[in-house]
């Protein structure tokens, strides 16, 4: 037997007439006692039926004695239906029988009402008056005012008992609410003792505890508590505030808005991890702000280049032809100038010019002994390269730029330490939150003014030989990818760090069925050599229509296609097309191709042309070539 059979039968065998109708005046449940008492027929008590039906069908059967106008009647009663309030009242009805009538609104809407047949308590009380010679009136008269507060009592009590319900399930839900929220939601009192939390501190900031009640703010923040304290004083004070801290424990990036209690001497705290935010947001910006320099240096390097042009034409004509005696080196430190400046204009243009941090599976170890193959043959005699890798697995990575910028690092570091020395490459993760790269070496170190400016471009403690653009290559690598750099000097010497967002490389399923799609057959047949070469089968097809018959019926393990394809539906509908498989993508379209950024946009993107070892690697299964 089911819940609602289960009630209904329990409704039945109480011995009072119970009805519920809805906000919308309809028949929600009765009992039998309710049909039995007013003698409704089945249409009357089925769940749905009107009130106003049955108000109408009671009228009629006379329950309400004369009525001379049983419309207005009834109309008066729907009326005070849709404005219910409590109540609890007696009446006679037209058969003689003694009803006592009580009424309660229910917090959906609608109301219950319970109808109690009080016909022998009042006969005995009728008794009792017209028998008793002992009793007075007056005692007569307040036993039954006193009968009549009890039961109007008993009512109450009901109605505060169902308000008492609901207000607990109302509290359940309110905290389960609060607690399935992506942020902590907490109170501390005048003292900074919490009084209620939603135990999501440990999600927002690990390491601490979820169970705080009672605790004091400073006990669960640890050393946190120094960067939120202002704030919270400003709280209690009366002054709201929302600010952001990076907490050092687990270098998580927290944004916390504090609200005094406008009730009582206390904060409410909001604090979320926004540590992803925020390094989507730096990448942001550091984008912009290569745009607007792109578009301010642009046509200064045209006309700049337009001058060393005239410039290396003019001292070429004039070191072709007899000179003034002494004027030769003069001719010569003007074209190396002239040189060097268009140099400077390269360094610029790599600079600014548009770039993108687009990130790869990689494997960290095979990228680190690539690095240090490049850079050995280039480092001083006597000045050694120590790699150290406490990473495992694979990570999406922009490897090209990561690579440019890591024997930037290393090679700035090679000339700090001429004479001998070592350079320390060390790579690590922090928290889960960051990929930590470290370059150490044992030179002089920085100065107090490098560390101050070593990151504005054009500085440089080179001299002549520096452009001043390395290490803010480096860091605009590092905003792209929307990390973090850092300059310091270690017990040693130097030490920069790059913190780049530590986001690991879902492998490829290998082997298995893949199902290339490429309309070029020559290709196709290169592409299909591959696969096959990884372990996998390989099916083959040349449209989106036919890779998505091709799906339907065959076990896919992964596909990957061209963008543009056979018919009129590219490459990029496929992820949309096949939801439940990992799908790849391949073009030879330029970045700027508006095909080519909405292939990035849907799934990964490879490049053509790719060697086999590519692909490997691009599909998550292999490590690249150096």
């Amino acid at each position: 037997m089911d819940k609602d059979a289960l009630t209904q039968a329990g409704l039945n065998l109480i011995q009072q007439a119970l009805s519920i109708y809805d906000s919308d005046l309809r028949l929600a449940v009765c009992n039998r006692t309710f049909a039995r008492m007013f003698d409704l027929p089945p249409s009357l008590t089925t769940p749905g039926a009107h009130f106003e039906d049955t108000i109408r069908h009671l009228v009629e059967r006379g329950e309400y004695g004369t009525v001379e106008d049983p419309e207005s009647f009834v109309r008066t009663r729907v009326e005070q239906a849709r404005a219910f309030e409590p109540h609890y009242m007696e009446r006679t009805r037209a058969n003689g029988r003694v009803i006592s009538v009580e009424g309660a609104p229910l917090p959906q809407g609608g109301w219950v009402t319970v109808y109690t047949d009080i016909t022998d308590v009042r006969a005995q009380e009728q008794l009792l008056r017209t028998r008793s010679e002992l009793l007075s009136e007056e005692v007569l008269r307040r036993s039954e005012e006193i009968a009549a507060t009890n039961r109007q009592l008993a009512a109450a009590n009901a109605a505060l008992e169902e308000a008492r319900r609901e207000l607990t399930e109302i509290e359940a839900r309110t905290r389960l609410t609060t607690e399935m929220m992506p942020a902590h939601i907490a109170r501390v009192d005048a003292e900074g003792r919490y009084t209620f939390s939603n135990r999501r501190l440990s999600s927002v900031m690990p390491g601490r505890p979820s169970n705080i009640l009672g605790r004091h703010i400073s006990e669960t923040l640890g050393p946190a508590y120094a960067k939120v304290k202002p704030h919270l004083e400003s709280a209690f004070a009366g002054r709201p505030s929302t600010f952001e801290f990076t907490d050092d424990d687990s270098s998580r990036r927290i944004r916390a808005a504090l609200t005094p209690d406008p009730v009582e001497p206390g904060v409410y705290i909001l604090s979320q991890d926004v540590t992803e935010e925020t390094q989507a947001r730096a990448a942001l910006q550091q984008t912009r702000r290569r745009e607007m320099a792109a578009q301010l240096t642009s046509g200064l390097a045209h006309d700049f280049s337009n001058l060393l042009t005239i410039i290396l034409g003019m001292q070429s004509k004039l070191a072709r032809i007899e000179t003034a005696p002494g004027a030769e080196p003069l001719i010569a430190a003007t074209i190396q100038a002239a040189r060097r400046g268009g140099d400077l204009l390269n360094r610029i243009a790599d600079v600014t010019a548009p770039r993108a941090w687009r990130p790869e599976p990689v494997a960290l170890a095979g990228f680190l002994d690539d690095l240090r193959t490049l850079a050995t043959p280039s480092l001083p005699e006597g000045v050694a390269l120590a790699v150290r890798d406490e990473t495992a697995g694979r990570y999406l990575l922009d490897a090209g730029l990561l690579q440019d910028a890591t024997l930037n690092l290393v090679l700035n570091a090679a000339d700090a330490c001429r004479g001998g020395g070592t350079i320390t490459l060390a790579a690590s993760a922090v928290q889960d939150t960051w990929l930590e790269i470290a370059v150490s070496d044992t030179g002089p170190g920085f100065s107090a003014h490098a560390l101050e400016h070593a990151l504005d471009p054009f500085f440089t403690t080179k001299g002549g030989e520096g452009s001043g653009l390395g290490l803010a290559m480096v860091y605009d690598m590092v905003k792209l990818a929307g990390g973090a750099m850092k300059l310091a000097n270690a017990d040693t010497g130097a030490r920069v760090t790059l913190r780049l967002p530590l986001r690991p490389a879902q492998a490829a399923p290998g082997g298995g069925l893949a199902l290339l799609v490429e309309d070029d057959a020559d290709l196709r047949a290169r592409i299909r050599e591959m696969l096959t070469g990884m372990g996998h089968s390989v099916v083959e097809a040349s449209s989106v229509d036919e890779a998505c018959a091709l799906a339907e019926g065959l076990d896919v393990a992964l596909v990957i296609s061209d963008v543009s394809l056979e018919g009129e539906a590219p490459g990029t509908e496929l992820p949309a097309r096949l939801p439940g498989l990992p799908v790849f993508l391949m073009t030879a379209r330029p970045e700027t191709d508006p095909l080519h950024r909405a292939a990035r946009e849907v799934a990964p993107v490879i490049a053509k042309p790719f060697e086999a070892a590519d692909l490997a690697a691009f599909l998550g299964q292999a490590e690249p070539v150096a």
